[in-house]
């Protein structure tokens, strides 16, 4: 019996380190942001592309007449998501490229969309940002996957395993990232993100060919994909906060909502008038909505459950988003 009771706490102790993260799209605590969603304010322009191996441990194998992958073409990733994503290839790169650099703001700043066809067929993707182009700085990912024994080409992996990788969740439903998860750099303006490099995850637990995540961890990954559609498939990357280029920084910093939090009512202060306003589930959702807003000062969320709330206020110049907390 003491040897059943150390077997029970110790795999009770195993069971609370796996599961840190936020399980698939569609399921309560999720953060998959669905493509649809009004939070998104732009999506990247411009890409450029270098595509990876069908099979990088067998680098002259071909499909459909190549080594590399060659499904889609690169510029399936801009604009909104479609669903006809551009393939990278084992470690294939990209980098993405936007009008309006993202900025750090309240919660997620961007999300990256793969097309997945399931909840657990994932293909991964390291992701870094860079403020000029030249320096980028690597989102500190991390992989609870089990790396004894490889996830084959159609093996399943559970998004409640991994962070900070793209690709967690299926089509049509974005992966977030938040600026503020970098460390602070001198070479890195978080609110000046003109670059998004994408790495296609190896995901081969071999050392010779593996990824690894912050904590040096093999990343377990389907693998081979020994196809022309292998790798990570690129659908869009939509951008929440963006840089306002045309206002001052102390106007910039001058919206704020208060009481916060609040179980009542919210005023917003701004030296703009505001057009109108939109509260969204963390999960991306429309849930309430306040219109022709130009002469009100309070604004009632007391039907809202209790949680976090991101706040999209239009004005006359600007959208912002901003953290509310409902309690």
């Amino acid at each position: 019996m003491k040897y059943l009771n150390i077997i029970i706490i110790l795999l009770f102790t195993a069971n609370l380190k796996a599961q840190s993260y936020p399980p698939p799209a569609g399921q309560e605590g999720s953060t998959a942001i669905p493509a649809d969603s009004d939070i998104f304010l732009s999506w990247a322009t411009g890409i450029n592309l270098e595509r990876g191996f069908v099979d990088i441990s067998n680098p002259d194998f071909e499909d459909q007449g190549s080594n590399r992958a060659s499904f889609g073409e690169a510029e399936d990733a801009l604009g909104t998501p479609t669903n006809t994503p551009v393939s990278f290839g084992d470690a294939g790169v990209a980098i993405l490229t936007f009008d309006t650099p993202i900025a750090n703001g309240s919660g997620f700043d961007f999300a990256v969309f793969e097309n997945a066809f399931s909840d657990t067929f994932l293909e991964l993707a390291l992701v870094e940002v860079s403020s000029d182009g030249e320096n980028y700085f690597r989102f500190p990912a991390h992989s609870e996957t089990q790396t004894e024994t490889q996830v084959g080409g159609f093996g399943a992996v559970d998004a409640r395993f991994i962070n900070n990788l793209a690709g967690k969740y299926r089509a049509l439903f974005g992966t977030p990232f938040d600026l503020s998860d970098l460390d602070e750099d001198p070479l890195l303006d978080k609110n000046n993100i003109t670059h998004v490099k994408l790495i296609d995850v190896v995901g081969s637990i071999d050392p010779e060919f593996a990824s690894f995540d912050a904590f040096g961890n093999a990343i377990n990954d389907p693998f081979p994909t020994p196809f022309f559609s292998g790798g990570f498939d690129l659908d869009a990357i939509g951008v929440i906060n963006q840089q306002t280029l045309s206002l001052r920084e102390e106007e910039l910093n001058s919206m704020t909502i208060y009481p916060n939090p609040t179980a009542d009512f919210i005023q917003i202060k701004t030296t703009q008038q505001i057009q109108r306003i939109d509260v969204y589930s963390r999960a991306g959702r429309l849930v309430k909505q306040f219109e022709n807003s130009v002469d009100k000062d309070r604004f009632d969320v007391s039907d809202l459950p209790v949680g976090m709330y991101l706040i999209k206020v239009s004005t006359d110049r600007k959208s912002s988003l901003l953290k509310l907390i409902k309690t």
